[in-house]
């Protein structure tokens, strides 16, 4: 008798023999290997957006709100004295007021256009009010053009609904706004806010993301030269290299004691304020590493639940075997070839299961279609885990002795 007679024969009478067995660890490695494919392609496209750079000096920045009251309180003046109060403290770089902080969840959008009037073609973008000290509080880089000039910053009395002459706008939205000419030449074109009012863009920067880290135009930005005239006012204050945590608490002393018409509330790092912004992805993140570990065992340890019953069963079939003189490793390989076949069942199903469930994740969530590699490689990974959880109870197998099979029940 032949290797092949011996292992391909017995192996596949063997499998009919206990077909529920094997159908429900086949069913178990393709749905392991639906879930976890998918859950990996997740994964990965959630730790991608999260690694996502915001264009701005994270690390060392933080923020605060004040807010004031009473009937004395000018919010012209207090603005004006606040930030120089925060720009001469020591150990603080630059500083400016600001109406929403990027990653932060919330803030100003509208729409451009390069022509003016009804029905032209629009990009929405959010939009940063600073001054010229706001390209170096936010730590980002002119690629093109020039920073605002302290003439072109105006006061913005709330109501006001008219925007400033000057604009700095990102690079990418300079590319989506005029596709046809590089974002070098989009320095000096005019820009239209609501449909109408003209707008110069003066420079170009190269990144700054928006608020909203869900936004597909997450880098569609634009800062105006103005400084909000209200009554709450938030202030972004980017600190020394390592000097940010000790430096929070002394502004923050500093701007309660300089005015006691108003309150100082909100004060939170740039960093935190990105984990909350993150902090659904995350989750998802832990959640479905979980499953996939739990899943992977489960599949793992019903495999050696299987393989293990199949060699208690048939250790006399073993012993004869043994006794006609079959070597340790053709029982090893036996079981190993067993379980190839039958997860070779599973992650067939697996496969087309794989790709179903994409395809619905996709129309219904709108999720990226998966990649074409993946599928390959949640076959080998779903393959090795078979091979290395029978690997136990085939050398079991290997290990019955000869003589068992001269013995009677």
């Amino acid at each position: 008798m032949s290797s092949n007679q011996w292992e391909i024969g017995p192996i596949f009478r063997a499998l009919m023999r206990n077909k529920v067995g094997a159908i429900l660890i086949a069913i178990q490695i393709a749905v392991t290997m639906t879930i976890v494919v998918n859950s990996i392609f997740i994964i990965l496209e959630r730790a991608t957006k999260i690694e996502r750079e915001s264009g701005i000096d994270e690390i060392n920045s933080f923020y605060l709100t004040t807010t004031g009251f009473g009937s004395n309180f000018d919010p012209k003046s207090t603005a004006t004295n606040d930030l120089e109060l925060i720009r001469s403290t020591a150990g603080v770089l630059d500083a400016i007021q600001i109406n929403a902080i990027p990653v932060s969840g919330g803030g100003w959008s509208m729409s451009f256009q390069t022509e003016p009037g009804e029905e032209k073609e629009t990009e929405g973008a959010a939009i940063y009010m600073v001054d010229e000290h706001g390209i170096n509080a936010l730590d980002l880089e002119v690629i093109a053009g020039e920073n605002f000039a302290a003439g072109d910053v105006r006061w913005r009395p709330a109501g006001v609904r008219d925007w400033p002459d000057n604009v700095i706008i990102t690079k990418v939205l300079a590319e989506s706004l005029f596709p046809d000419i590089g974002y070098q030449d989009v320095v000096g074109k005019t820009i239209y806010i609501q449909q109408n009012e003209p707008m110069i863009v003066k420079g170009i920067v190269d990144k700054i993301q928006a608020p909203w880290v869900g936004w597909d135009d997450l880098e569609h930005t634009v800062l105006t030269p103005e400084i909000t005239e209200f009554e709450s006012n938030r202030y972004y204050i980017r600190a020394q290299p390592g000097q940010r945590d000790a430096i929070m608490p002394i502004i923050e002393e500093a701007l309660a004691s300089s005015n006691k018409q108003r309150i100082i509330r909100g004060m939170r790092t740039v960093q935190e304020t990105r984990e909350r912004s993150y902090r659904a992805d995350t989750a998802m993140i832990k959640i479905l590493s979980t499953t996939m570990i739990i899943l992977t065992i489960v599949t793992g340890l019903g495999i050696v639940g299987l393989a293990s019953f199949s060699v208690n069963r048939r250790k006399k079939q073993i012993g004869t075997r043994r006794a006609l003189g079959a070597s340790q490793q053709a029982i090893v390989r036996y079981f190993m070839l067993e379980n190839f076949l039958i997860s070779t069942v599973g992650v067939l199903l697996g496969a087309v299961l794989t790709v179903g469930l994409n395809m619905l994740l996709v129309n219904i969530f709108s999720l990226n279609a998966l990649d074409w590699y993946f599928v390959p490689a949640g076959m080998l990974v779903l393959w090795l885990v078979g091979q290395i959880a029978v690997f136990g109870p085939a050398k079991k197998a290997a290990n019955i002795p000869p003589a068992l099979a001269t013995r009677t029940v």
